[in-house]
């Protein structure tokens, strides 16, 4: 795939990046590093460009409504899904399957909403972490939804996570924080949202897939955003359209990088988004989580590191065996 790229890259017409001194040997020096540095190097810069994403939406949220943000967020994904579609901008209307579309699309509109709200409302590090427990989800949904069995070990691996989001909460304090199960729901919808993927996968493109979902976001994120709309200044719409090209662009670094390796290396670097998140709090906005958001940090970070690295261990495990 390297020795692919470099040909076409040669057979190409000289670009402007082409003439900077610095661009060819920056390119030369990328089709010779190993697929698994270039994977450690993608997810590290996709986890900094998400964090980045998430401490702009805490930044402008002190003034304009989490909905708001999210919609223009869903708005501008919307255009740059478009932009996939440029050779048959008519395929979408050709789907067998529009309900689960918009099954699919609401689903992980009320999760991006939950998200997005805990990113305003919540210490950053705890909204991030929260945003990680959606491998514990993943369990029940894939007994009621698929079918599978998943193992005991795994259920009570599920169960200790679910325990740190209880911990995070402190139903039993005096400081009892309801927010942190907002969160908890947007990852209970997202693993809603892996479910509906699967169904669609079967029959649907994922461009197609792709489409709906940045569609039904924008048209429901539209709805609460103009209800608590604040017109944004310019500053702010800067700002608004960074967060959008930021969460785009870091998802697409992180898929490609999680390509690229093994995933006992590439998965634990996408949770180090939960390190970066909580020094940057510290530093821009003084955020210093308390010892109970640890004991939950710690709790949902192993268990769901556990789960997503054995569930990618077994899936290989299975495709290694001759049938």
């Amino acid at each position: 795939m390297q020795e692919h790229n470099k040909n076409l890259r040669a057979a190409a017409a000289p670009t402007f990046l082409d003439r900077l001194p610095f661009y060819a040997s920056a390119v030369a020096r990328w089709d010779t590093t190993d697929s698994a540095r270039r994977g450690i190097a993608l997810v590290s810069l996709g986890s900094l460009t998400l964090v980045a994403m998430a401490t702009l939406v805490k930044h402008v949220g002190e003034r304009l409504p989490a909905m708001e943000i999210f919609f223009f967020r869903s708005l501008i994904g919307f255009f740059l899904v478009l932009a996939v579609l440029w050779r048959d901008p008519f395929e979408p209307l050709r789907t067998k399957r529009p309900g689960m579309h918009f099954v699919r699309g609401a689903t992980g509109a009320l999760g991006n909403a939950c998200f997005f709200w805990t990113l305003t409302h919540m210490l950053l590090a705890d909204a991030m972490a929260l945003q990680f427990s959606r491998p514990l989800f993943m369990i029940p949904l894939a007994i009621f939804f698929l079918g599978e069995f998943v193992g005991w070990n795994r259920i009570g691996v599920a169960l200790i996570g679910f325990l740190g989001i209880v911990v995070y909460a402190r139903p039993f304090t005096a400081g009892f924080e309801p927010g942190v199960f907002i969160g908890a729901l947007g990852a209970f919808t997202g693993g809603l949202v892996v479910i509906c993927i699967k169904r669609l996968q079967t029959t649907e493109p994922t461009r197609v897939i792709m489409f709906y979902y940045a569609f039904w976001n924008a048209v429901i994120a539209a709805v609460p955003a103009a209800i608590w709309w604040v017109t944004p200044n310019t500053y702010e719409l800067l700002i608004l359209v960074m967060i959008g090209f930021l969460g785009i662009s870091g998802q697409a670094l992180i898929t490609h990088g999680l390509s690229q390796g093994e995933a006992t290396v590439l998965v634990p670097l996408d949770y180090s988004r939960i390190v970066y998140s909580a020094i940057i709090g510290y530093l821009l906005f003084h955020e210093v989580p308390g010892p109970w958001s640890f004991a939950g940090m710690a709790l949902i970070v192993a268990a769901s590191l556990y789960l997503v690295l054995t569930e990618k261990r077994r899936k290989a495990t299975v495709a290694a065996q001759p049938e």
